[in-house]
């Protein structure tokens, strides 16, 4: 199974970038730094957002500076 970016979970569960950060207690601008790659999640963002999406770590594919 390909892996699937942080936009295409949030775009496929019908939410905007607000919506998703209210649900994992960050700001809008934080998260649209993870969906574009410019910062990462630490540990406990990424267990949220596993649960947010019901999906595993290594199903998720993070963007870098390298691969935007």
């Amino acid at each position: 199974m390909p892996k699937i970016t942080l936009k295409v979970l949030r775009v496929s569960s019908n939410m905007t970038q607000a919506e998703v950060a209210e649900k994992l207690s960050i700001s809008p601008s934080t998260w649209s730094k993870w969906e574009n790659g410019k910062s990462y999640p630490d540990v406990i963002e990424i267990k949220k957002i596993e649960k947010l999406f019901n999906i595993g770590y290594s199903d998720i594919k993070f963007l870098t500076k390298s691969t935007v």
